[in-house]
């Protein structure tokens, strides 16, 4: 038997105003489209952002649905609808950020693992990694510079 150690490295910010300008500018908009997310269910609302490398904003935020798991994650909704409208487009950075209706959320909220799957497929496929900032919906930040920190064991098209 081999013992494998697999180890990440994240940056962490205490605050939106401590991001770099343009990080801020998209948490911000993370912020403010998890405001339209249809949370009914969970009352947990996450809101995404994306900048891709052609200046393009792309948000999303969750929407769920009765019959589950038919609803979709802030993420997806970004990543897809970037890949719908943007399909040359690589994504450069994402800012997701999550909130509850029913108590403050001050942990970073990272993708869950069906959009963790989705995000790689997106990172693979443009072969650039893509900045990860997430948040809860107060408190501090954390930066991926890559899915795979999130994800060190990616799925993809080579195991097909």
């Amino acid at each position: 038997m081999k013992e494998i150690s697999i180890t990440t490295q994240f940056q962490a910010f205490d605050a939106i105003k401590d991001l770099p300008t343009d990080i801020q500018n998209l948490m911000e908009q993370a912020v403010e489209v998890r405001k339209n997310a249809y949370a009914p269910y969970s009352k947990f609302r996450v809101g995404a952002a994306l900048l891709l490398d052609n200046g393009k904003i792309v948000l999303g935020s969750n929407q769920e649905n009765a019959a589950y798991p038919s609803g979709l994650c802030a993420e997806r909704v970004a990543v897809f609808h970037a890949g719908a409208v943007y399909p040359d487009a690589k994504i450069l950075k994402m800012a997701i950020t999550a909130a509850s209706d029913t108590n403050t959320t001050s942990t970073p909220i990272p993708p869950c693992g069906s959009c963790r799957q989705s995000i790689a497929e997106y990172e693979i496929r443009q072969e650039f990694p893509i900045e990860i900032y997430f948040m809860g919906e107060v408190g501090s930040i954390y930066k991926s510079e890559s899915l795979k920190n999130l994800l060190p064991f990616m799925f993809d098209k080579k195991y097909l």
